[in-house]
Parts: C-alpha cells; structure tokens; sequence
C-alpha cells in the first residue's frame, strides 16, 4: 500500500514539483493551499500517513495550522514535516515546538526529503 502524503503549500508551483517528484517515487499524494483546508482534508481522508507543511503561508500559517492539527482528534498523531526556506538553528526548533515531527529546508533536497519520510513513516 502507497504512502498517501499531504502537500501544504500556498504556492501552487511548489505543490506541482513536489507532487511530480513523489509520485514518481510511488506515493500517494494531496495537496492544499491553506492551513484551514488541509485540517479538513486530514479529518476527510484519516489514512494521510505524512504531512510536508510550508511554514510561511497567509492567514493561517504553518506553525499555527501545526498546532491546531496537534490540538485535534484524531489527526493529531499526524507526521508533520516542516518545510522552510528559513535555514537557522533556532528556525528548525520554532518548528519543532510548533508541532513538527522533522525539518527540511528549501530549496527541497530530494533525498534528504526522501529519508526523512521514510524514517518517520
């Protein structure tokens, strides 16, 4: 069975690329453009193993949409794995206190995507 993965990005050109790559690597995967959808779509669909989180997205950002997911049953065991273009040591923990299993920063390295998913999944 695929890993199913959700995308959460308000920039459809990096859902795109992200959800060619991983498909092409079988998974299975979702995309939103907001914080309020993909809480949706998580309750919708409760078989969303992992969840690739942009942190810098309007209205409601990443760490927020991370801690309303860590707040609500049952999709609060979801694997979160933020993705930030912010690259500094205290912007890996703000992630982590906000609610993220793991951190990849952008530009996205494939592999280290890759393993990151697999490691938590």
């Amino acid at each position: 069975m695929k890993k199913k993965i959700l995308i959460v990005d308000d920039d459809p050109r990096n859902i795109f690329a992200l959800k060619l790559t991983l498909k092409s690597k079988g998974y299975d995967v979702r995309s939103s453009l907001s914080g309020d959808e993909a809480i949706t779509m998580l309750k919708d669909e409760p078989d969303i193993k992992v969840i690739l989180m942009d942190m810098m997205m309007p209205d409601m950002d990443g760490y927020q949409t991370m801690k309303n997911i860590r707040k609500t049953e049952p999709i609060n065991n979801s694997i979160i794995i933020a993705v930030t273009a912010q690259a500094m040591p205290e912007d890996r923990e703000k992630c982590l206190e906000a609610g993220a299993d793991d951190y990849v920063t952008k530009p996205i390295n494939v592999d280290t995507l890759l393993n990151t998913i697999e490691k938590l999944s």
